[in-house]
């Protein structure tokens, strides 16, 4: 038996667009509602949301019944980080703060079970293997990997094209508000530099022939991003809607 098929690689490779969610409650009920909503993926993140890996777990495992594909934003590109999440099951994985082709191909590396990669193997204790029941887990997980790397730093836009071309890299995803940081407009995401290097590197990643990816809360531009051939787009996520749904109602009730 085969590692399961990863729903979101095939699709990204096809060029289809996928909207998803960021999840950064470390709740497994959210996590479950939003599977079922309706979006093509689920994003736990464990860089800017206090995500443990018994939480990763307890989220993938709310999730499996919804058709949204799990992702997990690791806290920074190890290979330890990697192996841990990959070893709970996760199929695609979301790097932060790739700056060069060699943290790339780094990447590429953890993620791959040798002689491809240096994932270490201790799939028959794992949630991967489904625990061992997957007899023929480790002979087919790497071609199931999905690895995306962000792009959000003025370095890693001037790398773009090393970093898009690197073999094993699914998608490059750019980073708005660490970009713009990065380019002295901390907290200025529209500022026309910063919109300018997006569009520089979307144009540069999908010439690459690779899946381009961005998240933005504003549905027009969101709908942009889409219509720039932005494949993998975040438009939202659980703490930033429950918590504008609630001031909303908070407000109406009370005005």
């Amino acid at each position: 038996m085969p590692a399961p098929r990863n729903r979101l690689k095939a699709a990204l490779a096809r060029g289809e667009l996928q909207v998803g969610l960021w999840l950064g409650m470390t709740h497994s009920v959210s996590a479950e509602i939003a599977a079922g909503a309706g979006f093509d993926w689920c994003l736990i993140d464990a860089e800017h949301s206090p995500n443990t890996l018994p939480e990763i777990r307890a989220q993938l495992q709310a999730m499996a019944g919804g058709s949204a594909s799990p992702v997990v934003r690791v806290p920074q590109g190890e290979p330890w980080i990697v192996k841990q999440v990959l070893d709970l099951g996760v199929q695609s994985v979301l790097v932060p703060m790739t700056d060069t082709a060699s943290q790339a191909r780094r990447m590429v590396q953890a993620m791959r079970y040798p002689p491809e990669g240096v994932r270490g193997v201790g799939a028959g204790l794992a949630r991967a293997s489904g625990y061992g029941g997957i007899d023929g887990y480790v002979s087919s997980a790497n071609d199931q990997m999905c690895l995306l790397v962000q792009a959000e730093s003025r370095e890693a836009i001037e790398n773009i094209d090393e970093i898009a071309g690197t073999d094993g890299v699914d998608g490059v995803f750019v980073g708005p508000a660490d970009l713009s940081a990065s380019m002295g407009h901390l907290g200025h995401l529209d500022a026309p530099e910063v919109v300018e290097a997006i569009d520089h590197a979307i144009d540069r990643i999908r010439a690459a022939g690779k899946a381009a990816g961005i998240i933005d809360f504003d549905p027009a531009a969101a709908r942009r991003w889409a219509g720039k051939g932005v494949t993998f787009l975040g438009v939202g996520s659980d703490v930033t809607t429950l918590a504008r749904g609630l001031r909303a109602l908070a407000a109406e009730m009370k005005g």
